[in-house]
């Protein structure tokens, strides 16, 4: 770094200090590598490096700056000051260089205005603010407002949270949240997280909550707050007093034994959701060496949601860096014992440990001041000032929460009676009300840190959000319905499936939220999926059944899906019609004769389609009975198989050759003329304009065509079927046609038959011309 010498001391168990000249880089904490080793490091956590440089104050107290310099790899910032309860109502604006780029950000505000949240032990300060990779920094602070003057010791802290990898937290906190997780890694050119939904209106006070109860007039009796005792008694350096001599100790802190610990917390009512812990993150827990304390009564009574006050401009990946500069500069800059809050939530959804004690202990925290005794916290890592945290944020926060108040018997959609540990009021926006220490407030289960302390945590974009975590964390499950039921098909809303089938539902609740589904079968459970399915199979006897999906929230609220009709049957439909082929009429050419196919299907319940599988491929509907095809003249089989609604099948088939028999096999009576084309059946055919003239054919057959040539002058015929006269026919046409099958009859069995044509010898256009006969044999 440029500006001069500097002095190094590491020490992984807490907060040595080196510093060279005033207002160069002091060396605060080193905390240690993965492998532990000479820096005294805790085994298998990341090192955490955290420096601080004094700024230049101004005379009149006014203003301070650090000017432009390079330093060594951070991530993470804050400005502190030794009074703890002091704060600044100007500016406070650092900017910093891009260790990737070499580019300098423009000017980035902390808000110095943070009332204090901890438990009014060690440092003043702005919350921290994760820049990225950086490697020089510039700070400017303006008094203004409410403080006029700015507060002594004033300096800024830079942690680097090192690189540890956190592999054991992917399938610990990522598998359910990985849709939410990769819409929340969008971020616009801002550095600001694109919001999962539309921003709700952003005035707190549309949120607030319940009013505050009147302070009471006599004294109070209550139980002090636990405090938060500095993570070390070594000064802070100051503006007045210089920097801090240089050495070390020769001695590690102390250990402070923790209150008495309870066994091991009460189990919850809602599950507990993936939570990646301080050892996956890499916590060096060399770093604040002293134990937890407890909740008095061990029980907690409501959650504070908070923001880190970060910018939004971090990566999934990044997360667990992020934590780490958090705890740094809680315990480091800061000198708090722990990082304040109890569980932390990155923009992807992933869930933190923060505060050692155990995740399912009433722990102390540092959090809400004046109520750290009754309440657990949860802080979504952003700034939610100017733009709403992720749905996959929100989704986290409520299982967190829901899991915590759990424990308790606590309803996260309640209310509960807090009692002051310190006097303070809540944001002005919210109403600004006040108490005195000992003085009853009743606040939701959960609330904003606004609701217990003067600050404008966790952001105006947050405010409005609160009662989505609530309805969230205590709700029951929306939009619930079965969306299909799959095995067989569907006739309007009844489905149909022969013993086994699937039942698809969808709802709007996010499935982290939703602790199991569990599907109905006239009222009684028969299956059981995690929150995370949507759908599951069943088995079913014969017989109709009502069918309904059961959800049960994290919450242990459950809510029911409308009952859709089931029919379970595996008998199959019955063709009461065979199959047959009968001739059509239509044009005949030498390999493909105009047939009808012709059948009947029927289903004890409901028949869905009938299917032609042989010579070809067809699908017809439950209601049709006969299809037009061709066929070759030739021994054609056809099959047709009969699908009822639950899948059941039947098959039946019907063998049929066409035969054609031209006019050269027909016996003459009068006088015929043979014509030649290449348009006729066999290249030629019969004309004859001589009344009474015939031809006539004899076989054995079911179905028979009369196939002629037709054009403006044909005459007429007359058509004898075994002896008896059954159709005069005009063969007349305004087109010309040629290989017409212009008569056609069926029988219902096959049997012998002669079929004669006679010319009729009609006025003016008596001639006929005859192509032959076919039949089906």
């Amino acid at each position: 770094m440029r500006g001069g010498s500097r002095a190094r001391r590491w020490w992984g168990g807490g907060a040595a200090v080196a510093a060279g000249v005033a207002g160069v880089l002091v060396i605060q904490s080193v905390a240690g590598g993965p492998g532990g080793g000479e820096d005294g490091a805790k085994p298998g956590s990341t090192r955490t490096e955290a420096r601080a440089s004094e700024l230049k104050v101004a005379a009149d107290r006014t203003s301070a700056e650090l000017p432009r310099r390079d330093t060594e790899p951070f991530s993470l910032l804050g400005v502190t000051w030794t009074d703890p309860a002091a704060r600044i109502t100007g500016t406070v604006e650092v900017r910093t260089k891009s260790a990737e780029s070499g580019k300098w950000s423009g000017w980035r505000s902390l808000d110095g205005d943070h009332a204090v949240h901890g438990d009014g032990t060690g440092r003043g300060g702005t919350d921290p603010m994760w820049v990225g990779p950086s490697k020089g920094v510039e700070a400017r602070v303006k008094a203004g407002g409410e403080v006029t003057e700015l507060p002594a010791g004033i300096r800024l802290d830079m942690i680097d949270p090192g690189t540890g990898s956190v592999t054991a937290m992917e399938p610990a906190a990522f598998a359910l949240l990985a849709a939410d997780a990769e819409n929340a890694n969008n971020a616009d050119s801002t550095g600001q997280n694109t919001p999962a939904t539309e921003t709700p209106a952003t005035d707190p006070a549309a949120t607030a909550e319940p009013p505050l109860t009147t302070p009471s007039a006599t004294a109070s009796t209550e139980v002090p707050p636990v405090t938060d005792p500095p993570a070390t008694t070594q000064p802070s350096p100051s503006a007045t007093t210089g920097p801090a001599p240089t050495g070390s100790p020769t001695t590690k802190p102390p250990t402070t034994a923790p209150t008495t610990a309870p066994t091991p917390g009460p189990p919850s009512t809602a599950p507990r959701p993936p939570i990646v812990t301080r050892a996956e993150w890499k916590a060096d827990e060399s770093m604040s060496p002293e134990g937890p304390t407890y909740l008095p009564g061990n029980k907690v009574k409501a959650v504070t949601v908070h923001h880190t006050s970060l910018t939004n401009n971090y990566t999934c990946a990044e997360g667990p860096a992020v934590v780490r500069g958090v705890y740094a500069y809680h315990v480091v800059s800061k000198k708090w014992k722990d990082i304040g809050y109890h569980f932390l939530v990155d923009k992807c959804g992933t869930i933190y440990e923060g505060r050692k004690g155990g995740m399912d202990r009433p722990v102390v925290g540092a959090h809400a001041l004046g109520f750290n005794n009754e309440t657990s916290s949860v802080s979504l890592m952003g700034n939610f000032m100017e733009v709403a945290p992720t749905q996959a944020a929100l989704n986290s926060a409520a299982r967190v929460a829901a899991w915590k108040l759990g424990q308790y018997g606590v309803d996260p959609m309640g209310t509960t009676v807090l009692t002051a540990g310190a006097a303070g009021a809540s944001v002005p926006a919210l109403g600004g009300q006040k108490w005195n220490v000992g003085d009853k407030v009743t606040r939701n289960t959960i609330h904003g840190h606004g609701h217990v302390t003067a600050t404008a945590c966790p952001g105006t974009k947050m405010y409005p959000l609160l009662s989505n975590i609530r309805e969230l964390a205590g709700g029951s499950v929306s939009g619930l319905a079965v969306s299909s039921v799959t095995g067989g098909g569907t006739v309007g809303t009844t489905a149909y499936v022969k013993n086994s089938a699937t039942v698809n539902w969808k709802a709007t609740t996010p499935a982290p939220l939703i602790a199991k589904y569990e599907v109905l079968v006239n009222g009684k459970a028969v299956a059981s999926t995690a929150g995370t399915a949507t759908s599951a199979k069943v088995t079913l006897a014969a017989g109709s059944h009502q069918i309904a999906v059961r959800a049960t929230h994290i919450s242990r609220k459950t809510v029911t899906s409308a009952a859709r009709t089931v029919i379970a049957e595996t008998t199959p439909p019955v063709f009461s019609t065979k199959p047959t082929v009968a001739l059509r009429p239509g044009t005949v050419d030498a390999a493909a004769v105009p047939v009808t196919l012709g059948w009947k299907a029927t289903d004890a319940r409901a028949l869905r389609d009938v299917r032609l599988t042989q010579p070809l491929a067809k699908v017809y509907g439950p209601t049709v009975t006969a299809a037009s095809h061709t066929s070759k003249p030739a021994a054609t089989t056809w099959s047709l198989t009969a699908y009822d609604q639950a899948g059941n099948a039947a098959t039946a088939a019907v063998a049929a050759t066409p035969v054609i028999l031209q006019e050269a096999h027909a016996v003459k009576t009068g006088a015929w003329s043979t014509k030649s084309s290449s348009s006729y059946l066999g290249g030629k055919s019969y004309s004859s304009a001589t009344k009474n003239a015939s031809l006539t054919w004899t076989f054995t057959g079911r179905s028979a065509a009369w196939v002629v040539s037709r054009a403006a002058t044909s005459g007429q015929a007359n058509v004898y079927v075994d002896g008896k006269l059954v159709k005069t026919v005009d063969l007349k046409s305004t087109a010309t046609k040629y290989r017409d099958a212009i008569w056609t009859q069926t029988w219902a069995t096959s049997a012998k038959h002669t079929v004669k044509i006679v010319v009729v010898g009609t006025a003016k256009r008596p001639t006929i011309t005859t192509d032959g006969l076919v039949y089906v044999k």
